[in-house]
């Protein structure tokens, strides 16, 4: 008789089973990041990203969430407070909260704190004009005169690669404006399909440009459903593209599946060979929690992420706690075509 384990869901999974995923886990086991230089000061986690040169905080401040508070005044305490407590990696987006979350995060930034972080933010626009626009409209809101990293924003349709690397297309505003001093570094972000991700990075290399940084949802429902860790990750450690992880909690909604806890999520993605995970942080709480993750994170070997992914295995199956795949709920510009220009 096969011996079984039993996951959290009540369900059960073949030793044969658990073993293969322990194998398949040792591989990402092996290229973690606290085997590459990962240095630890004042209890914050700073990893590499990528081949860049540049350090960041293991855990990102998401931008969308930072500007869903009910006074500013709020957003701007959250952010000055988790660059206090060591996150220097700031996420932000030319059409979060109609341009609140740049907004409030440029307030934010002000008074020394811009120097302290590496800020990232994205556009949508596909050809050059708008993608111009929204570049030169995210910098006046952040209040800086340089983005650190500028990403092509939900890279979600396999004709979006095409798009974006067309004669007339928001890759020549991008370039145009990173020889201006604009912006230092450039990358893609996505939540649909590893092989809209992989397109992307195809077509790139056709036309003899390197990615500095790839954004793609990184959590335990991923690694069993259309995954990105299986087929985008390891392609971007081979190729040094820095990696961020993104929804290590599906916008919460993988804690819906009562399989794993918040810790348990910013673990397994913190574990993965990320140069940061970003995650939400709306309330105080949040940012506690975040803390606490990087507090007590060690490596995980390959026998604890299989066990951790037996207890996700069953419900991750058919992709209903990672929405951002299944559903349009999440695709910004599918619910505003008029951003892409």
């Amino acid at each position: 008789m096969c011996a079984q384990f039993q996951n959290s869901n009540g369900g059960t999974v073949t030793r044969r089973e658990f073993v293969k995923m322990t194998v398949a886990t040792s591989v990402v086991v092996g290229t973690a990041p606290h085997l590459f230089g990962e240095e630890v000061k004042d209890a914050m986690i700073y990893r590499k990203l990528g081949r860049t040169g540049e350090k960041v905080s293991a855990i990102g401040l998401g931008g969308f969430h930072i500007g869903k508070q009910k006074e500013e005044r709020q957003s701007l305490q959250i952010i000055r407070a988790a660059i206090d407590r060591g996150i220097t990696f700031m996420d932000n987006c030319w059409d979060y909260n109609e341009g609140q979350s740049e907004i409030r995060m440029g307030k934010a930034l002000k008074e020394g704190y811009r120097n302290k972080v590496f800020l990232m933010t994205k556009i949508d626009g596909r050809n050059k004009a708008s993608a111009a626009k929204q570049i030169d409209e995210s910098l006046k809101r952040l209040q800086t005169d340089r983005i650190d990293l500028m990403q092509f924003h939900e890279i979600i349709r396999m004709e979006d690669p095409d798009r974006i690397f067309a004669p007339g297309s928001a890759f020549e505003a991008m370039i145009e404006a990173q020889k201006a001093g604009k912006i230092r570094y450039i990358g893609f972000t996505g939540h649909k399909d590893p092989a809209i991700h992989l397109r992307m990075l195809e077509t790139a290399k056709k036309n003899n440009f390197h990615f500095d940084a790839v954004q793609m949802p990184l959590n335990v429902m991923d690694a069993h459903f259309r995954s990105f860790e299986h087929n985008v990750l390891p392609v971007l450690v081979k190729e040094e593209i820095g990696v961020l992880g993104m929804k290590p909690m599906g916008s919460g909604i993988i804690l819906k599946s009562n399989t794993v806890n918040a810790i348990e999520c910013l673990h397994y993605a913190l574990n993965l060979p990320t140069s940061v995970v970003i995650t939400g942080i709306d309330k105080m709480e949040y940012l506690e929690q975040a803390m606490e993750a990087v507090r007590t994170f060690k490596p995980m070997d390959a026998t604890a992420i299989a066990f951790l992914l037996s207890r996700t295995a069953q419900t991750a199956a058919d992709g209903k706690y990672e929405l951002f795949k299944t559903d349009a709920v999440f695709d910004g510009t599918a619910h505003h075509p008029e951003w892409l220009g």
